[in-house]
């Protein structure tokens, strides 16, 4: 069975290995005609790299994206989109004395108990190096969405690492490229920077969590029941490697609300309905309301840590393991723009269904 795919309309296969030659994507469902060039992939990739401060890992992958079908003379031909990341710094031996051992907190002991075998140089399959193909599919979406629907803007933040949450009243929106940790609060940012180099100094790893906002999104996305846009925004981030939890608008918050606190007030604007709140995150019935879609996602600390843990072997014997290699003492950092890639796929194909299904014939107000 294949579970390598996600999407309706904008499907995306994402294939390869953490220390296999190469891995990418197939993109079907790409609409023709949009202008679409390795260089507007790159942005997107070089965001996600590693390697580009201590905060990350120093594996050194230039994640350099190469298209191989689906585009001519600089556009989209309708076709399937083959998209390829090389990977060129992998360093397997670092792996090499976990072959008969599961790392605590790694999918090893699951991979092996489903399959009888596993990749155990990186976590082959199951390592957030898969996540690069993902932002380059991303950047697909992002291209045609900007020809189609450019009112659309999608941005992701950091908005905690550990218990260390950033201050609403300091948030700058235009801050979030100015520091390592795509922080829209700089106080934040600068205590998070010493506390991960405590951390990572000590060989230990820390979780986040990420917000992952869109912009300009048009009423009537999604579909009941089992299409509904928030069902599918949660599915595509839960689906990034290490992620433990989803919230869309209040989330979890919305337990501790009551109705009257909760309920978006509705009044009528010069441009349609409006609204007093957005607890819903955008989101009514699985349907788009025109409000920012608020999507919120919980990473969990690396566990690839240089602390000695107790584990098993293949053959049932206890035993203990410190995992060497080049990791990341928050992953959360660069699932920051993975969040937004996966954002843009889903609102993407969601948009596609409703024009396909709906057209213009939508419910007008006013």
């Amino acid at each position: 069975m294949s579970f390598n795919s996600f999407g309706h309309l904008f499907r995306v296969t994402t294939w390869g290995e953490s220390h296999g030659p190469a891995l990418g994507a197939t993109v079907d469902g790409c609409p023709p005609n949009i202008p679409l060039n390795e260089e507007m992939l790159q942005v997107w990739l070089d965001k996600r790299k590693p390697g580009q401060n201590k905060y990350t890992t120093q594996r050194r992958e230039p994640d350099q994206v190469e298209i191989l079908s689906g585009v001519f003379e600089g556009k989209t031909t309708g076709t399937p989109i083959q998209l390829m990341i090389r990977n060129t710094d992998q360093r397997s031996k670092d792996y090499g004395d976990i072959i008969e051992k599961f790392r605590p907190g790694h999918a090893d002991i699951t991979y092996w108990q489903k399959y009888g075998i596993r990749d155990h140089r990186g976590g082959g399959r199951s390592s957030a190096r898969e996540t690069a193909a993902r932002v380059a599919a991303g950047g697909v979406a992002r291209a045609v969405l900007d020809v189609l629907v450019p009112e659309i803007k999608i941005l992701g933040y950091m908005t905690q690492m550990g218990a260390k949450q950033i201050d609403r009243a300091n948030v700058d929106l235009s801050e979030i490229n100015n520091n390592p940790f795509w922080s829209p609060d700089t106080k934040a940012a600068d205590d998070w920077a010493a506390y991960l180099d405590e951390l990572r100094k000590s060989g230990n790893s820390v979780g986040a969590v990420i917000e992952v906002i869109a912009q300009g999104v048009p009423a009537g996305l999604g579909a009941p029941v089992y299409a509904k846009l928030d069902t599918d925004i949660s599915t595509a981030m839960m689906s990034i490697n290490a992620v433990k939890g989803v919230e869309i608008g209040a989330g979890m918050g919305a337990a501790e609300l009551t109705g009257e606190d909760n309920a978006d007030e509705i009044t009528m604007g010069p441009n349609g309905p409006e609204y007093s709140s957005n607890h819903a995150g955008g989101i009514l019935g699985g349907i788009s309301t025109g409000q920012d879609l608020i999507c919120r996602f919980a990473v969990k600390p690396t566990s690839s840590i240089l602390k000695t843990r107790k584990t098993i072997t293949k053959s049932g014997e206890d035993t203990e393991i410190i995992t060497k290699g080049r990791h990341d003492p928050c992953v959360g950092i660069r699932a920051v723009p993975v969040g937004e890639a996966m954002m843009a796929c889903v609102v993407l194909d969601h948009w596609l269904l409703h024009r396909g299904q709906i057209g213009e014939n939508q419910g007008k107000i006013g």
